[in-house]
């Protein structure tokens, strides 16, 4: 099916009665693109990582956009929005611009525009991060291969955060090893350590369809016989001793539980740590040197960074 973005420029004070007008012509739902959304202050229920790009956003105004099935009543329909649109300043709403744009949209590409952008990305010595739709030749023997669908659930393996979390991984990681990943994600974390060598690793996730897309992907890399995939608030009720730790989420919540790290790390184990912003740095670190781990390496990519620390 072909469908019709239609997208006008207004002001904050003409988006609800615009969203009514759209919702009203057959919309089942609008998008809005308001500058404030670049400065907001943002909840982290599971971690993420909020990264929006200012060329999405306009200088001024808000764009608030729906998209309309193309059909033969498709120029009327867009005749009636502007119609009523223009109306709304007989009831002294300041509809701004209002520039009205139309553009047409493929549905197919449409779901799956973003992964034109995703290729295989060698992202460390020994892995290479290959999506499921792409034809990868290893280029030598010895090499680790994630194949990986990220799907809905944040964690492609490319980005920053997870490359330094899989480097980590390659420096603490040994034969028989168990493991827990805190916020999974996409599951590639669980991957890579199941490789390393782990005997056992558990992949934790508030997110129901980060859960969801973990299991696809440990069954994809046939490690699912020592990673197991389950719904959890970070530590919680977790009480038997690991390893190794690692937790690529935002730093605001790795301090959240520091404390319940250091009591589940053997002597000697480890407990990785990354999603965290430059200027969280010195209180992450803090946070970790406080619960009693001694931080032996710092990695940095960008402006994100990346604690490995061992417990004495």
């Amino acid at each position: 099916m072909k469908w019709s973005e239609i997208s006008i420029h207004t002001t904050n004070e003409a988006v609800e009665p615009i969203s009514n007008i759209l919702h009203e012509a057959g919309a089942s739902g609008v998008v809005i693109e308001d500058p404030y959304e670049l400065v907001k202050e943002r909840e982290d229920r599971f971690g993420e990582i909020y990264q929006l790009n200012p060329n999405d956003y306009p200088e001024e105004g808000v764009i608030v956009k729906a998209y309309l099935p193309v059909n033969s009543f498709l120029g009327e329909t867009v005749d009636e929005i502007k119609e009523a649109i223009n109306g709304l300043i007989l009831h002294q709403i300041d509809i701004g611009k209002n520039t009205v744009t139309i553009s047409e949209v493929n549905e197919e590409e449409w779901a799956t525009a973003w992964k034109k952008y995703y290729h295989p990305v060698k992202i460390s010595e020994k892995f290479t991060i290959v999506p499921t739709w792409e034809e990868y030749t290893p280029v030598h023997s010895d090499e680790l291969i994630i194949e990986l669908d990220p799907g809905m659930a944040f964690g492609t393996g490319t980005h920053p955060t997870t490359v330094m979390s899989i480097q980590a991984l390659e420096r603490t990681i040994e034969e028989g090893f168990q493991v827990i990943d805190v916020g999974t994600g996409s599951g590639v974390l669980s991957i890579a350590a199941a490789m390393l060598g782990a005997s056992r690793v558990e992949a934790l996730d508030l997110d129901e369809v980060a859960v969801n897309s973990a299991k696809i992907n440990i069954k994809l890399n046939k490690v699912h016989d020592r990673v197991t995939v389950r719904q959890n608030n970070l530590l919680d009720g977790i009480s038997e001793p690991v390893d190794v730790i690692v937790a690529n989420i935002l730093a605001e919540v790795i301090v959240r539980f520091t404390d319940d790290a250091a009591r589940l790390v053997k002597p000697g184990g480890y407990f990785i740590t990354a999603g965290i912003i430059l200027q969280k740095k010195q209180e992450v670190k803090d946070a970790i040197t406080t619960a009693g781990f001694e931080i032996i390496e710092t990695l940095q990519m960008e402006d994100w960074v990346s604690f490995i620390a061992r417990k004495n």
